[in-house]
């Protein structure tokens, strides 16, 4: 059983292969060989429901080359000052060049055999000429140009989202589904640029995790502007509270109450009561944004699969 795991780019965990004559411990600095060279990464120990789970469908695991000692510790400090003003170096040549290009991160394998220049690009770069100058200032290294999308880049820089807790790309999300207004819209929720879209500019991920049960609530629930007969008279819908299992009814007093759905019938033919929409309504769009809402449901370039 495995017992041990390591953390590497997008806080993705991969099982640790270990020398029978080898010892590790939690929390140690390691050296692993993966696709992309030898990395540092911090090892885990891997809980045993997870280590179970694993049985099935195994990650794909890396073998260790060895704990950090003092001098490798040394070595990896001069890489972040490397990879800092290997950073600069390129944001200028970038600059030089008129590229339109946005530099993410720069990454080195831990023995400096190859770097990483992650960036994201509205549209296809034309870095001929950058590569050129690169590979002057960057001798006997493999340089990578590797374009990323937004929330590829934002799984990458990491950080914590409206909720508080860490950005779901950089932990357990794997894999970017498409997202669309319609959901925000669906669950009620005010279409505000700044409620609904994460530091990527992006709509936020979490509209999809509960859509479903937003879905099967409205089902159940009448129509906004439909008419309904409450405890106190005959109203029109004006909102729907999903969360609470509530009904805004306007009724012919010309006050809004709350209603639970069971105590509310719904009834044929127009009910003369009039309703104001945009005011009534939870999800109108906020024209106090110069933004334009479809740009937050753009999936052009947005992930890339390619960190």
């Amino acid at each position: 059983m495995i017992k041990y795991a390591v953390n590497l780019i997008k806080n993705t965990f991969h099982p640790l292969q270990i020398a029978e004559s080898a010892h590790v411990e939690h929390g140690q600095l390691v050296l692993v060989r993966t696709e992309k060279g030898e990395e540092v990464a911090k090892v885990f120990v891997v809980n045993p429901l997870i280590a179970k789970a694993w049985e099935a469908k195994m990650p794909e695991s890396v073998p260790l080359i060895r704990v950090l000692g003092q001098k490798d510790l040394e070595t990896l400090e001069e890489l972040k000052i490397a990879e800092a003003e290997a950073f600069k170096t390129c944001k200028e040549l970038v600059a030089q060049h008129n590229l339109h290009m946005n530099l993410v991160q720069t990454k080195y394998t831990f023995d400096r055999r190859k770097i990483t220049f992650y960036y994201t690009a509205p549209e296809r770069v034309d870095f001929r000429g950058l590569l050129k100058d690169l590979t002057q200032v960057f001798k006997r290294v493999r340089i990578d140009l590797r374009h990323i999308g937004v929330r590829d880049e934002t799984s990458l820089l990491e950080g914590n989202g409206l909720c508080g807790r860490p950005f779901c790309c950089c932990t357990f999300l794997r894999k970017f589904d498409s997202i669309n207004i319609k959901l925000a819209k669906d669950q009620g929720m005010p279409i505000t640029p700044g409620k609904i879209s994460g530091t990527c500019g992006r709509l936020l991920c979490c509209l999809n995790y509960e859509y479903k049960n937003y879905i099967d609530a409205a089902k159940d629930m009448p129509p906004i502007g439909s008419g309904v007969m409450t405890p106190d008279g005959l109203g029109r819908v004006c909102s729907l509270h999903f969360l609470s299992n509530e009904i805004a009814v306007k009724t012919e007093d010309g006050k809004i109450k709350n209603f639970k759905k069971e105590e509310i019938e719904m009834v044929d033919g127009d009910v003369n009561i009039e309703i104001d929409i945009q005011d009534t309504t939870v999800y109108q769009e906020q024209s106090d944004y110069n933004v334009d809402i479809k740009q937050l449901e753009d999936d052009r370039n947005s992930s890339t699969g390619n960190v």
